[in-house]
């Protein structure tokens, strides 16, 4: 018929290419969309490590500022800055402890006993991203009044409430790697050949889990090490709130401490990434070197 789109023709060794839906951007589109953002991002990072190396107003550069954190001399002013990254990797450990053996079990079970409550779960997980920080420590404030005459007042309290925070950011790698996992289908199948349940979950599907576990531990340490608002209104020293507080006698210092914090995120974010494509080349690989038998 004339009307009728013309077939195209299968493809030797596979399925024919599905086209795209909708208009995608050219390259020149995509380039361009992408140097724009790249130069919104750029532009103030770069203003930032040049203040790092800025000698006063007259326009000169030096190393000064960045000898001086090491400097003995110098132990006393940046202290608080010390102690306070120190009180933040004891929260950031104990809110990935929190991830580990409350959210991830929760999801586990969940996608394996009771799919049904699914969406009561991430309900409940990505609430606290809706709520401004600022109203989740007004509720926070009589609750640590209890936790400080029980567990004291040291900054490693600060976990119980961050780790509420960190559940969006958490919930949602875990929940992707869940949902691209058959994980009805490996238990079962595991249980078939008789292993138990911790076999089950410590060498099936928690290998299977590994790329948004690991992006779920590092967003939450990033999560941790920029935390401000919660530390400051509930009278706690973490890394932010030092260098808040040492900016007012040394803003250099702060300023070298805060590009160290966005090398150190984003030298997490890469890991993720790599972790994830690193599996993927080498399923590919085997793939591709997997022989191929002919049909008689």
């Amino acid at each position: 018929m004339s009307g009728a789109a013309p077939v195209r023709p299968v493809r030797p060794g596979g399925p024919s290419r599905v086209g795209r839906f909708g208009a995608a951007p050219s390259r020149v589109t995509a380039t361009a969309v992408l140097t724009v953002v790249g130069i919104a991002f750029a532009v103030p990072l770069a203003a930032l490590v040049q203040f790092t190396f800025r000698q006063g107003t007259d326009g000169g550069l030096t190393l000064a500022h960045w000898t001086a954190v090491t400097d003995p001399v110098n132990a006393f002013t940046y202290q608080p800055v010390f102690d306070g990254l120190r009180a933040s990797l004891l929260i950031a450990v104990i809110t990935v402890g929190i991830v580990l053996f409350v959210l991830l079990p929760s999801q586990i079970i969940t996608a394996l006993r009771y799919p049904r409550l699914r969406r009561v779960l991430e309900f409940v997980c990505i609430v606290p991203i809706t709520v401004p920080v600022v109203v989740l420590v007004v509720g926070f404030i009589p609750v640590y009044q209890v936790v400080s005459r029980v567990f004291g007042s040291d900054a490693w309290t600060l976990a119980f409430a961050i780790g509420i925070i960190t559940l969006p950011f958490a919930f949602r790698p875990i929940a992707a790697a869940i949902t691209a996992t058959d994980m009805t289908v490996l238990s079962e199948a595991a249980r078939s050949l008789g292993a138990s349940w911790w076999t089950v979950t410590w060498r099936v599907l928690l290998p299977n889990l590994r790329r948004g576990i690991t992006a779920a531990c590092f967003l939450t340490i990033t999560v941790v090490l920029g935390e401000y608002t919660l530390a400051a209104f509930l009278s706690r020293t973490t890394f932010q709130t030092a260098l808040v507080l040492v900016q007012q006698t040394d803003p250099y210092v702060a300023a070298i401490f805060s590009v160290a914090a966005l090398v150190f995120g984003f030298v997490l974010l890469v890991l993720i990434g790599r972790i994830g494509s690193g599996r993927r080349v080498r399923r590919v690989r085997a793939v591709r070197s997997t022989p191929v038998k002919e049909s008689a």
